[in-house]
């Protein structure tokens, strides 16, 4: 038995000699093997047209998180590679044998169960798991190369469908938005960028970063299977982090769903009111408020006109920072015309900025008070959004005002806006378009879709759910604009202009 046990131990080490890597432990009477492969003979079976990682990873038989290996032959995941895991009984029962660990980012062939090291596989871990260099970021907004997915199909990084799952749209539109900010985009293609951020035990909010991270690096992905893709796993973290107020299968807001999101997003990454993030180093601006409370109606004109000289009454100052600003649209016809048509109302963007020129009074009413008030810009973010409001809530239903605002796409000036001393330190005031979010249809229903500028092309590109299409600018002006993003001008020369004409 002795000189037996010598021999195989003698025969293991020669193994461990060979090309294949083959490393031998003996244990109790038996030799246990953990094997590495240059040459595995299933690898043709590999189907990378059935490879999706877009979906969330937990195993299909037992729903864990844990230890999940994605068969490459036909797409679903399972747990584990031993003996009787779901992974080792899919691989005998169906004869696939190629499976990647979606965590290690190893491959095996089971039931074998040895480890398979070849570089032909590496298009497989950066579709799961996309990096990019500080020299390909740089480059992202100079470049409008088009490039193949594996389908066959062509598509531009960054302008890529997502997937409507059911009534998501309003979040999806929100997203494609702001992974066309550069800053945001490139702060996220890197994960160094928020790795180190600590959170204290138990924060989920941090889901929300490394998700919204993942769909950055897979929209901007120059080498995808498909030329779309699917946020299941941010929706999901959506409705884990907002503790189901936000759904995938019910229609909301995108205005709603934005401010929760970039504020969520603020809090994730360590941001406070003093302490700056990503968040409000691109969107960030500051205003005046000037505020004065109006007496109640109903009193005699006597008691009005002494309230009126006490403190109380006086108008107020305070500032104020904002991350957007909102664009009230006037009210809209309630009759129709001579020929029994609704008349569609047209205002121009500028009318509607009068809000914040430091003049311009509204009332604004509360449960029991009513207050007059008026704002003015003191500081413009490099980015700026408007919210254009198109809704409006009584006890009853939702009305939506399809007034068409007239904008232009490029250079429009914002110095009016600002306080005189703001004027003096601002030295650029002249914004572009790069996104305009649209919403269709009914108020409670509808369906929302974006059109985004190619930084590259200097192209117009419109989202609806998978399908992408390029758009002539002049086109843009003529939709129902709900949400716009504007980008400040670096030179006054106006050369970063991009109509696509």
């Amino acid at each position: 038995m002795v000189s037996l046990k010598r021999e195989r131990e003698v025969d293991l080490d020669d193994d461990d000699d060979n090309e294949d890597g083959v490393a031998a432990k003996v244990g109790r009477g038996h030799a246990v093997e953990d094997r590495r492969s240059r040459h595995c003979p299933y690898l043709d079976t590999i189907n990378r047209s059935v490879l999706d990682f877009d979906f969330e990873k937990l195993c299909s038989i037992s729903l864990s998180h844990i230890n999940v290996y994605a068969c490459l032959i036909c797409g679903k995941y399972f747990q584990g590679r031993g003996l009787k895991s779901h992974a080792y009984t899919h691989s005998v029962q169906f004869t696939h044998h190629v499976f990647l660990n979606l965590h290690t980012l190893k491959f095996y062939c089971l039931p074998d169960n040895y480890e398979i090291i070849d570089s032909s596989l590496e298009d497989i871990t950066y579709v799961l798991k996309p990096t990019f260099t500080k020299q390909h970021i740089a480059g992202l907004d100079k470049q409008g190369k088009l490039y193949r997915a594996y389908d066959g199909t062509t598509y531009l990084p960054g302008i890529v469908g997502l997937n409507n799952i059911k009534a998501n749209d309003y979040a999806n539109v929100v997203l494609q938005a702001f992974s066309n900010v550069p800053p945001l985009r490139n702060y996220f293609l890197e994960e160094e960028n928020y790795r180190g951020i600590r959170r204290p035990p138990g924060d989920i909010m941090f889901l929300l970063v490394q998700r919204f991270g993942e769909l950055m690096r897979k929209l901007w992905n120059p080498r995808n299977f498909k030329a779309h893709v699917s946020p299941h796993e941010m929706l999901q973290a959506v409705v884990l982090c907002s503790k189901k107020n936000f759904q995938i299968t019910k229609q909301g807001d995108a205005v709603d769903f934005m401010t929760w999101f970039l504020n969520a997003l603020h809090g994730a990454l360590g941001g406070t009111k003093k302490k700056p993030s990503i968040i409000t180093k691109a969107f960030q601006g500051y205003m005046r408020i000037f505020s004065k409370k109006l007496p109640h109606p109903d009193l005699p004109p006597e008691e009005k006109e002494a309230l009126l000289t006490t403190d109380e009454y006086q108008e107020q100052m305070s500032e104020s920072s904002f991350l957007f600003l909102t664009l009230d649209l006037p009210t809209a016809p309630l009759y129709k015309d001579e020929k029994e048509q609704l008349i569609i109302p047209q205002v121009p963007l500028f009318n509607i900025l009068a809000k914040f020129n430091g003049s311009t009074e509204k009332e604004y009413k509360t449960y029991k008070e009513n207050f007059l008030k008026r704002f003015q810009l003191t500081k413009l973010p490099p980015y700026l959004i408007f919210c254009i409001k198109r809704f409006t809530k009584n006890n009853f239903f939702v009305e939506k005002n399809p007034t068409i605002v007239n904008f232009p796409i490029t250079n429009v000036d914002l110095r009016e806006y600002l306080t005189e001393e703001a004027q003096a330190t601002e030295k650029n005031t002249t914004y572009d378009l790069i996104a305009n979010v649209v919403h269709d249809g009914k108020p409670t229903e509808g369906a929302y879709r974006i059109h985004v500028l190619h930084h590259g092309t200097g192209k117009w590109y419109e989202m609806q759910d998978l399908q992408v299409t390029d758009i002539l600018p002049q086109m843009i002006t003529l939709s129902e604009a709900y949400i716009q993003i504007w980008k400040r001008q670096e030179s006054n020369d106006g050369r970063n202009n991009h109509t696509g004409i």
